[in-house]
């Protein structure tokens, strides 16, 4: 295997277990040193334990390379910037922050409490806000970083009205603005998104019948509907991220990959595809008769 992380310091948050430990493992095997990081729980957030972080920190240094742990919850503002400290502390910097740690509770929004949907959140999103702070504290010191954080495809709506579509439709919109915000300010430090279909523990044992029904609603295309009805192994995810953290990516920012089976695949950016404008204000009447044969059109 090619060494092209040697001499990078990354951290995975979520790295105990899925697409993190497979990102854990391959950014080691590329030759950067890892922390990894994992709070332990359940799926839905419950019952910590250090040991899915220790256990992936155990098969980098048996296949020879440098890692450490962190039991810490992203979700906390504190162990967040424990986390970052932890590779500042142990390895001198922080070259790369992969956010994979995420949790999954209730339905749709008329099934999920107030207390699953902020414990959702919390972690989903509070979480990647958490440990992009810290991280761009540091890398702004240095001058340079990349930051990847983990979306979804639930961010374009196919999950439907729940928390979590509404936590990872954030996460692009942060991703974003965070790459913006260091172009403009003059750092080398690029921020993108990753929305990957791999088998975890989030949509395992999901029904067929589900994405057969979207399919056939037309809420996803057949690309969609066959990665994840038969999702690949996490271990398929890797590749874009370590590219992403690599040096030869220094000019990618502000974008939101897909990732699954042999895809690698590059979402457009939001833009304005048409408008009516005049001068002064529309009328609602106006609306009423344009509306409908301009930007109505094939709506």
């Amino acid at each position: 295997m090619a060494r092209l992380l040697e001499g990078k310091s990354a951290v995975i948050a979520g790295g105990g277990r899925g697409i993190g430990r497979a990102i854990a493992l391959a950014m080691a095997g590329h030759g950067a040193t890892v922390v990894v990081n994992d709070f332990g729980t359940t799926l839905s957030g419950t019952n910590p334990s250090p040991a899915a972080a220790d256990d992936v920190v155990a098969e980098i240094r048996n296949a020879g390379g440098t890692a450490v742990s962190c039991f810490a919850s992203v979700a906390d503002f504190a162990d967040s910037k424990r986390i970052i400290s932890t590779c500042v502390e142990h390895f001198g910097k922080i070259d790369a922050l992969v956010n994979c740690a995420t949790i999954a509770r209730g339905g749709q929004l008329w099934e999920t409490t107030e207390e699953d949907s902020d414990a959702v959140m919390g972690v989903t999103l509070k979480g990647t806000l958490n440990t992009c702070t810290h991280a761009l504290t540091e890398m702004m010191k240095q001058g340079s970083g990349r930051i990847i954080n983990f979306s979804s495809p639930s961010w374009l709506g196919v999950t439907g009205a729940d928390t979590y579509t509404a936590a990872k439709g954030a996460v692009v919109s942060l991703s974003r603005g965070i790459a913006s915000r260091m172009k403009l300010d003059g750092y080398r430090i690029t921020c993108n998104a990753i929305a990957p279909i791999a088998r975890t523990r989030l949509n395992h044992g999901a029904p067929p019948q589900m994405w057969e029904k979207l399919l056939e609603a037309g809420i996803i295309n057949r690309q969609l509907y066959e990665d994840s009805s038969n999702p690949p192994d996490p271990e398929e995810i890797a590749a874009i991220v370590c590219y992403l953290s690599t040096d030869h990516a220094e000019h990618v920012s502000g974008k939101v990959f897909g990732a699954s089976r042999g895809r690698v695949a590059l979402y457009s950016d939001p833009q304005e595809l048409k408008g009516l404008y005049k001068d002064g204000v529309w009328t609602l009447e106006e609306l009423v008769s344009l509306f409908p044969r301009t930007l109505g059109q094939d709506l």
